[in-house]
């Protein structure tokens, strides 16, 4: 194998893998409806099977930030596949509820490894100019994995029951597995160089406001999408149809908007498109909870309302985020990190606030990703280093 073909054999792998990292939330989501009824429990129990997946990411991103100091990239990519493919398949016999949830967040650590060493490795796998393609067609795959595997969910939960889905990702899991095991990653250096502190970040209020700005957008907008299903169907009288219209539409509306953002910030400022975003979002939050509080239940209106939100994200998130990796300066690696453990929390407190409320219909869980949208800062935000 030339060193080219190597280099696109690996970074299909590491699309797959973050592939298979998204779907440990967007292939389940289907299924969570059902689950209160398959182990007797309640529905807001039923949801911490979400929020444990995110949670469990969440630590997971921070915990192969710091074993990166010790071990090279194969090696943890390779023990984090095994470890999602066994417990992926361990969740499809799970005997109860509470050992479902705890193999969630197991799973959930395994599968933040990808998002953690895959933007290092195309950096190293491919010159600068060819590596930003890569990174955008990987982001491309990121923002249509949430719109098109819900519907192998469905799907999988309509044919084969719910443990169908946990199947699959073993099965994916373990294929990719032996894959990266037998052509895998370039070893590459140990990171253990790497300038600065998580410490240092935290007392940054120039990145703080950055990175929390973008936890509380895309935050709010998960806490929606892993609550709707559940509301459509047991207090819209909907079906999971409709909440596949609610993905597809939310993520068109994102890549339509992600695409244009950096003309629009040309025209008027990046400070201005991410206010712009964040006001969007939480406006389109505040619609769905007023329609919610108006008593409405027509699940076909809900894409409607929640296309400004995936439209926001689309226009802030991109440049939101780069603005927060600018602001860290040298200790990028470390900003990145942060970054997404912030909106893995954001998504998880979201989702365990929701959880409780959730079965009173649409306004109780927009009332909860209002309160998210808005604690996002509004003020123009100060500019970053650029350094």
């Amino acid at each position: 194998m030339t060193r080219s073909s190597s280099a696109s054999f690996t970074f299909i792998l590491l699309i797959i893998c973050t592939a298979l990292s998204l779907a440990g939330t967007d292939l389940i989501l289907p299924a969570v409806p059902v689950l209160p009824g398959v182990f007797s429990t309640s529905e807001a129990t039923a949801q911490m099977v979400l929020a444990a997946y995110v949670g469990g990411s969440a630590f997971g991103l921070l915990l192969f930030g710091r074993l990166a100091d010790h071990f090279d990239r194969k090696t943890l990519m390779v023990a984090a596949l095994s470890a999602f493919a066994a417990t992926s398949f361990a969740g499809a016999f799970a005997p109860d509820i509470d050992v479902l949830i705890g193999l969630r967040f197991l799973q959930g650590v395994a599968a933040s490894a990808a998002p953690v060493f895959a933007p290092g490795v195309i950096r190293q796998l491919f010159s600068e100019k060819t590596a930003v393609r890569a990174v955008s067609f990987l982001g491309s795959v990121e923002s249509l994995v949430p719109a098109l595997v819900p519907i192998a969910g469905v799907a999988l939960l309509a044919h084969f029951g719910w443990q169908s889905s946990f199947e699959l990702l073993g099965t994916a899991g373990a294929i990719v597995f032996v894959l990266m095991l037998s052509v895998g990653l370039p070893r590459g250096q140990r990171t253990g160089g790497a300038q600065g502190t998580y410490r240092h970040l935290l007392t940054d209020p120039v990145f703080m406001r950055y990175a929390l700005s973008q936890a509380m957008t895309l935050g709010g907008l998960l806490t929606f999408v892993f609550g709707i299903p559940m509301v459509i169907v047991e207090t819209m009288g909907g079906t999971l149809t409709d909440f596949i219209i609610v993905q597809i539409v939310s993520v068109a509306g994102f890549i339509v908007a992600a695409n244009l953002t950096a003309k629009i910030a040309e025209r008027f400022g990046t400070e201005e498109v991410i206010l712009a975003g964040s006001a969007m979002a939480a406006a389109s939050a505040l619609a769905l909870l007023a329609y919610g509080l108006s008593g409405g239940t027509n699940p076909l209106l809900v894409p409607v309302l929640f296309l400004p939100m995936g439209i926001g994200l689309g226009l802030r998130g991109p440049i939101g985020f780069y603005r927060g990796i600018v602001a860290s300066g040298s200790n990028d690696a470390r900003g990145a990190a942060l970054i997404v453990f912030f909106v893995f929390m954001t998504t998880t407190l979201g989702t365990m606030a929701a959880a409780p409320v959730i079965t009173m219909g649409l306004w109780a869980l927009a009332l909860v990703v209002s309160a998210v949208a808005i604690l996002c800062a509004f003020p123009k935000l100060t500019e970053a280093r650029s350094g």
